[in-house]
């Protein structure tokens, strides 16, 4: 007979990889994750040197659901004798090298993670009431088929080029998620634009600066965003990445939810006040005794065009508060334009059995599980595609915890891992 598993995830990123640490500690229960990358790396374009995470070490994939659990980061440090060293460094904020090296040690540690397999399809066996659930090695071709009681997708989000810039790209034009990967493109080039003001966009900004050894060599910063802002880093203003406020969010309709999203665009698509300091202070020091800097930083800017020319790439542009337009001519465009949750084509077999809503996008209960058709029994969970549902925390490393254990809990049936009753003291909505 079949053996029939559990759960088995698709994609093993930081949230599913957090679904495996947690799974491991639950008796009996029987789970396998499937990745096609040959091993874990985390944002591999993006390890900037210097680079930190935005959120404190505590978010790793266990420690605020089960401070105990041995696949914590404090438990990396201890097997990989970095303890005293991280003791007195005294960072509460770890470099994105260090953490993608700690997933990937928890990733290699755990039996239930296969790495090189391709899913190819996701199916639901209404006979069987289990999803079938194929991969493909990504060196032999060779398939399998795994049953499964429950799916749980964790692909992660798909780099997005502006509709100007999807005809272009190439050494000239990239994502920034493949920046290091064009590394030594960029030293060729005399002018490079930065597109985009987010943490990556300043990241970019940043890296160049340090690099910019030669005097001549120009850098630009563009953005939509009415300034180059700081995130929203209050203690108190923190609290919309707990559960509470995703338990408020959920109360909201969909109109207002989308609209509320919009508006938070601070918490969650802005840059650290540290990383734009650092970019002050190299463009102060760049300019004593009247010194070009060699930078220019320009908000209230929509790239609308981008073409071709002998001279490089010219981008037609317009400020969006003086309704003005110009053009900019420039050697590399570097485009830290965001993500978005695009639905794998694994997917395919199931789409008429998934409920979508009215923008095509999954419908998602509070327990992170997409709501499928009558008399499908088994659970189709989701990872990072549920800001629509669950407000801005979807992305966050600090709730990926948690939610793996509200998806084991739902799995399992059971209370695997209690989960606190109060976790913010804001109040963010009345009582019904």
């Amino acid at each position: 007979m079949t053996h029939v598993h559990d759960l088995v995830g698709v994609g093993i990123g930081p949230f599913n990889l957090s679904v495996a640490a947690l799974a491991e500690q639950v008796p009996d229960l029987s789970v396998a994750f499937l990745d096609e990358n040959p091993r874990f790396c985390w944002h591999p374009g993006l390890l900037i040197e210097g680079t930190t995470l935005q959120v404190p070490f505590l978010a790793d994939l266990v420690t605020l659901v089960d401070p105990t659990n041995p696949w914590s980061f404090l438990s990396y440090l201890k097997e990989h004798e970095r303890l005293f060293p991280f003791y007195f460094a005294e960072n509460f904020h770890i470099s994105r090298r260090e953490y993608s090296h700690y997933c990937a040690w928890v990733a290699e540690s755990l039996s239930s993670c296969s790495f090189g397999r391709r899913v190819v399809s996701v199916d639901w066996d209404p006979a069987e009431e289990v999803f079938r659930v194929e991969s493909e090695d990504v060196h032999t071709a060779t398939r399998q088929t795994l049953a499964a009681r429950n799916v749980v997708l964790g692909v992660g989000t798909t780099p997005v080029l502006p509709e100007p810039l999807r005809g272009l790209p190439g050494k000239e034009v990239f994502h920034s998620a493949s920046y290091l990967d064009h590394a030594d493109s960029l030293r060729e080039a005399e002018d490079i634009t930065v597109i985009g003001s987010g943490q990556s966009g300043a990241e970019v900004l940043l890296d160049l600066l340090r690099s910019q050894e030669r005097e001549g060599r120009r850098l630009r910063w563009l953005t939509r965003s009415r300034a180059f802002a700081p995130m929203e880093y209050s203690k108190l203003g923190l609290e919309h990445f707990t559960p509470d406020y995703t338990e408020y969010f959920r109360t909201l309709p969909q109109e207002t939810r989308d609209r509320v999203l919009a508006e938070q665009w601070q918490l969650y698509k802005a840059s650290s006040a540290g990383t734009l300091a650092e970019i002050h202070d190299h463009l102060y020091q760049r300019s004593l005794g009247g010194r070009d800097p060699g930078a220019m930083l320009m908000p209230n800017v929509a790239v609308t065009e981008a073409r071709r020319t002998t001279a490089g790439i010219e981008l037609s542009c317009h400020h969006v508060e003086q309704d003005r337009t110009f053009d900019v001519t420039t050697d590399r465009v570097v485009a830290a334009t965001g993500y978005s949750a695009e639905r794998p084509s694994c997917l395919d077999p199931l789409v008429d059995l998934v409920e979508w809503d009215a923008r095509g996008r999954y419908q998602v209960g509070e327990d992170y599980r997409i709501a499928l058709g009558d008399g499908v029994p088994g659970g189709l969970y989701a990872q990072n595609a549920e800001m629509h549902s669950h407000g801005v925390g979807a992305p966050d490393l600090g709730l990926g915890a948690h939610r793996a254990a509200r998806i084991l809990n739902s799995v399992t049936g059971r209370d695997s891992f209690p989960l606190p009753e109060r976790s913010a003291f804001t109040t963010f909505g009345v009582a019904s």
